[in-house]
């Protein structure tokens, strides 16, 4: 019987295992891919917009290059904490089912190996993020191998055409990214302009780039079908075929409620939103939601840096409260 087991290997997973090593309490992590497997899966050359101090857990220093860190110095940094702290982290190992007991919760996994085994835990902290469940357009082609719906590198795209689809901040970054590479970059955003929250430093270079025309963009504009060689898309009645030898569907993600149905934890249908409280604690005592996994299609209101302080607010009540 563990005292807490840790559904995730992010940086507020790794910030919850920490706590919980210093506190004295019998802990596990368990991560379905690698450690920080969400910044890994980050583009492979992005920097943090947030300062690295901000991203520190466990009190170790984040020292980079510069006061911005790259994803590559953000992966050294989270790998070589959880080694300093000797944390009990499994990695590739999913979580298949959560189901609520007597005496706390079975948490059933399937290894690397593909063996299945139930770990018993007396609390269980949801620490899942959001990366893993895209906003998907649901519309023919958006399984095809050339789609993706995460961003990772522009340079492969040098001379081909791609299109995006999307209006944020993400969707600009990759545009401008490819642009740089040479690709030649459509946008398609159903929206009459690009989303309000597009970082503000983005922006104008973005908008000088359409009205140049060195990327195409098209508003009001939605998918109707992809296809091996092309993106069909309508505006206002008309129909449109873009050429597309790649296609990033760059709309966004949200947390997974499929753990928190499986106990009957309460959520709002509408934003897939967990109820929690003060600590974070779901409506199922003993169950927990850390960082963006309680949030639903809330998404932007989590960040890392915030993310911090629901596991520092999960410890405490842990803490005060005897483990059963």
């Amino acid at each position: 019987m563990w005292d807490l087991i840790i559904i995730g290997a992010g940086p507020i997973g790794l910030e919850a295992a920490i706590g919980a090593k210093r506190a004295g309490l019998r802990y596990r992590v368990l991560e379905q891919g690698a450690l920080v497997d969400a910044i890994y899966r980050y583009p492979t050359y992005m920097t943090f917009f947030t300062t690295a101090e901000r991203l520190e857990i466990g009190g170790h220093p984040f020292v980079t290059s510069t006061d911005k860190a790259t994803r590559k110095e953000a992966l050294d940094y989270y790998r070589k904490v959880a080694a300093n702290e000797a944390l009990t982290v499994d990695t590739y190992t999913k979580v298949t089912a959560l189901k609520q007991t007597r005496g706390g919760f079975d948490v059933t996994v399937v290894t690397r190996d593909g063996e299945e085994r139930t770990l018993q835990a007396a609390h269980v902290a949801l620490a899942t993020g959001y990366f893993d469940d895209p906003n998907r357009l649901g519309v023919p082609g958006e399984d095809l191998p050339h789609v993706s719906h995460a961003f990772d590198e522009a340079h492969p795209w040098f001379g081909r055409d791609v299109v995006i689809v999307g209006g944020g901040s993400s969707a600009a970054d990759a545009a401008l990214d490819l642009h740089r590479a040479g690709a030649k970059v459509t946008m398609l955003h159903r929206g009459a302009d690009f989303k309000p929250t597009l970082k503000y430093w983005i922006r104008p270079n973005l908008e000088n780039r359409v009205k140049e025309g060195s990327i195409g963009a098209h508003f009001e504009t939605t998918v109707r079908e992809i296809t091996p060689d092309a993106v069909i898309a309508e505006r206002n009645g008309e129909v449109r075929t873009f050429p597309a030898e790649r296609v990033y569907l760059l709309t966004g993600y949200h947390a997974s409620t499929k753990l928190l149905d499986m106990v009957g934890a309460k959520r709002d249908d509408a934003t897939l939103a967990a109820t929690l409280d003060a600590h974070y604690q779901t409506s199922v005592p003993g169950l927990y939601a850390i960082g963006s996994a309680g949030f639903g299609r809330r998404t932007s209101e989590v960040f890392i840096e915030n993310g911090l302080l629901h596991a520092h607010a999960m410890l405490a009540h842990l803490t005060a409260t005897p483990v059963r």
